[in-house]
């Protein structure tokens, strides 16, 4: 008899896809965006996180559809082929994928060094190969330890912003005799500045779809992946609105633009302490993301080798170990080119270059959605959820004009 196939270890549950998912998207980026966009909104900086959420929510419902209809590993590749059956441009998209999650991580990685030398002075090179080898083999160890791990981490980052909010309670406790400071009115200017915003804080809500391309490792994944990503925007959103109220009840916003750690800076005014602990929590942060993105980027190399969509040299990638039952070969190929991206670029490059990947994958996979809709109707599982034509088309439009804007900041 021949042995089984090694597959990929089902052990996901709805909390922890979930947390995973806040994971990828309350990353380190909330703990410095709360200040830019402060800077463009002033006081109606948090509507202009709600604005970004509600941008958010309709790539977000688009991916919970297609997760549902196609429960897979390399999930944007395998909605792609789906839609288009166009074998380049699911390459394209899967490859697309992949460096978006080696690009992400390496600046991740370059940010991790800058808020270690505040503490320890160590060469550079030395802390983007120790991180990445530790993160690599923590994903090569299993999906289950992996998940775990993060979660643990996520709930520090939350804690982190929990903390925040509760240093300023005074604060928020004067909202009821301000709330006119937060409500624009027909004044032009403010909802300019409210947009604008809205434009810069859309970036902190980018993770959602990372997760699903852990779909093979999810529990009863046609019901629970759908779901985890609506919940994980929901939470992150409300997350979001309070910290970002606090701030702006607390500082001004002309103090909180002039900050590079707005939240440090809020933690040491109202406290009298120095910002040792939030500076902690921000590290966690920022190695919870590059675990994450690392997990999702062999996934998706491991999933485009058993669907065939990569060449016949790279087969390998599909391989599963079957003690750990993890893709060992297709995580080291990511440990290994995130540590050459992180050596070779500065963190300002590979971020813009990470939005816009994101914004071009976000894009093409809401176009999928759209065909597979047109063509297949309403065709679905009873377990899934079907979101209604305007939400992908929304999406796609949205998408696509945030993606020209990176694109004309970059090459201008």
């Amino acid at each position: 008899m021949s042995t089984p196939e090694p597959q990929l270890r089902r052990s996901l549950t709805l909390p922890m896809i979930i947390l995973y998912g806040l994971g990828t998207t309350i990353g380190g980026g909330i703990y410095a965006l709360v200040g830019k966009v402060a800077a463009r909104a002033g006081m109606l900086a948090p509507l202009s996180f709600m604005a970004a959420a509600l941008l958010s929510a309709f790539t977000a419902l688009a991916f919970a559809e297609l997760s549902s209809r196609y429960p897979k590993s390399a999930g944007e590749a395998v909605y792609v082929q789906q839609a288009f059956n166009r074998n380049s441009l699911t390459i394209f998209i899967g490859i697309l994928v992949v460096f978006n999650g080696c690009i992400s991580a390496a600046a991740l990685a370059n940010g991790f060094v800058g808020y270690l030398q505040v503490f320890v002075a160590v060469p550079a090179w030395a802390a983007i190969i120790a991180v990445t080898l530790a993160l690599g083999l923590l994903a090569i160890w299993g999906i289950g330890q992996s998940v775990i791990t993060a979660a643990v981490i996520t709930l520090i980052e939350i804690g982190g912003l929990i903390l925040i909010i509760w240093v300023t309670r005074s604060d928020l406790a004067t909202l009821p005799a301000r709330l006119d400071e937060f409500t624009p009115g027909l004044d032009g200017t403010l909802w300019l500045g409210i947009l604008s915003g809205s434009f810069l804080a859309f970036y902190a809500f980018i993770g959602f779809e990372d997760m699903v391309n852990v779909a093979e490792e999810v529990k009863d994944v046609e019901k629970n992946l759908p779901r985890a990503i609506i919940i994980t925007l929901g939470l992150t959103t409300l997350i979001y609105f309070l910290v970002t109220l606090a701030a702006v009840l607390s500082v001004t916003p002309e103090q909180l633009g002039q900050q590079s750690a707005p939240l440090s800076y809020i933690y040491s005014s109202k406290t009298g302490s120095d910002a040792t602990l939030i500076s902690l929590i921000s590290i966690f942060a920022i190695v919870n993301g590059g675990l994450i993105q690392m997990i999702m980027a062999s996934r998706v190399l491991y999933g485009m080798s058993r669907q065939s969509m990569i060449p016949v040299a790279l087969k390998f990638m599909a391989d599963i170990n079957p003690r750990t039952q993890t893709p060992i070969k297709a995580t080291l190929l990511v440990m290994l080119l995130v540590s050459v991206l992180a050596l070779s670029y500065a963190i300002e490059s590979l971020a813009e270059t990470t939005s816009l990947m994101i914004l071009i994958i976000a894009t093409v996979v809401n176009a999928a959605l759209i065909r597979i809709k047109l063509k297949n109707g309403s065709e679905v599982s009873p377990q899934g959820i079907r979101v209604p034509m305007a939400a992908p088309i929304i999406g796609l439009t949205i998408s696509f004009c945030f993606a020209l804007m990176i694109a004309n900041d970059l090459f201008n």
